[in-house]
């Protein structure tokens, strides 16, 4: 059953994303609007630009066409060209990067530092917030996903869930206002993906504003205000997750999720 939806309030609008890699054009139009306290899952088959969108929402990856208006600043167009144009978008990617907080595939926490020291880098150095009130900030975060007696640990001594849900809180610690997540339980063994899937929902529940790319249809159902499916670099078809998984209209959404969803019908 799907969460109650946002605010109403545009927080995000994505128009016309268009992103090519030599001759594979990987965003052919996305169009992507997120309302403040809305959760919109992404899905398709791999290649189909997902982790691109969310890239891009990011700052991370500058599409080639296409505009980015997040509410409060920053808005950007990607066909500004070079000289103050280039500059002008080098700073507004950083600020759409401070508007939003990735959570990755593989952790990317940094290995000679502390489970504590991970998650006070980004607030402390880079945000200039005051040590103290960070790792105050950061202790509460982990007490919340059950891991306030690890702080001192380094990443190898975590589990791969663990670890994980580390990535998780040093996002929050950034205070975004928007959460993207990238396939957050693809590299985990299947015992520890349910560990890390109740987190994402606890912040969901809690009226986070997210874009979430998985293959993990069930969380998608239980989750999600809204699902994308996307292929070919181009969004196919989208709705509320009870009517888009109940009865999809497009074809080659029918043929994705009888290949993908069957196995979940007996749940």
């Amino acid at each position: 059953m799907s969460r109650t939806e946002g605010t109403g309030e545009v927080l995000l609008a994505a128009r016309g994303l268009h992103k090519r890699f030599g001759d594979n054009e990987v965003l052919r139009g996305i169009d992507l609007t997120l309302h403040r306290g809305e959760v919109v899952v992404l899905i398709g088959p791999s290649g189909s630009g997902k982790t691109t969108v969310l890239r891009a929402l990011n700052g991370l990856e500058i599409p080639d066409a296409g505009t980015i208006d997040v509410t409060g600043g920053p808005q950007i167009d990607f066909v500004d060209a070079g000289g103050q144009g280039k500059r002008r978008r080098a700073q507004q990617r950083l600020a759409l990067r401070d508007r939003s907080a990735m959570v990755f595939q593989h952790h990317n926490l940094f290995p000679h530092l502390s489970v504590l020291e991970n998650v006070i880098e980004g607030p402390w150095r880079v945000q200039g917030r005051p040590k103290a009130e960070v790792v105050a900030e950061a202790r509460t975060l982990l007490a919340r996903v059950g891991l306030a007696d690890r702080e001192d640990a380094r990443p190898h001594q975590l589990s791969g869930g663990q670890q994980q849900r580390v990535g998780i809180v040093r996002a929050l610690a950034l205070r975004p206002d928007l959460l993207l997540f990238d396939e957050p339980t693809s590299a985990l063994d299947p015992e520890l993906v349910g560990e890390v899937l109740l987190v994402i929902k606890e912040l969901a529940d809690e009226g986070w504003s997210m874009v979430v790319v998985t293959h993990e249809l069930s969380f998608a159902r239980e989750a999600a205000d809204r699902v994308l499916f996307m292929d070919g670099g181009v969004v196919v078809e989208e709705g509320a997750p009870q009517d888009l998984f109940s009865a999809p209209r497009h074809e080659r959404t029918q043929r994705f999720l009888t290949r993908i969803l069957r196995p979940l019908d007996g749940e």
